[in-house]
């Protein structure tokens, strides 16, 4: 499996704080104050790291996966398989 492609299962603590793999951790930079947007749609929950202060290309990205979500409901797209789906949210 390709690093872009990590897949990993982690759980809430009793503060209700999602524990990030430390290998995930790693390789994205993150560290104790790193920023991120969060999305929900019904269980899928969505992180992106963003940068201090917020850039316009993260928020176009919070705006892509808002329109993106409506496209998805109304029926737009169809569904990827893994390889397809990890090669069009690399683009992001």
């Amino acid at each position: 499996m390709k690093k872009e492609e990590l897949f990993e299962i982690t759980k809430v603590s009793s503060k209700g704080q999602l524990v990030l793999p430390k290998n995930i951790r790693r390789e994205l930079n993150i560290k104790k104050g790193t920023l991120f947007a969060l999305t929900r749609r019904g269980t899928l929950v969505m992180l992106k790291k963003i940068e201090k202060p917020i850039l316009k290309k993260d928020l176009i990205t919070l705006k892509n996966v808002e329109k993106a979500w409506k496209e998805i409901e109304s029926g737009k797209f169809k569904r990827a398989g893994r390889e397809d789906f990890f090669k069009e949210l690399a683009k992001w």
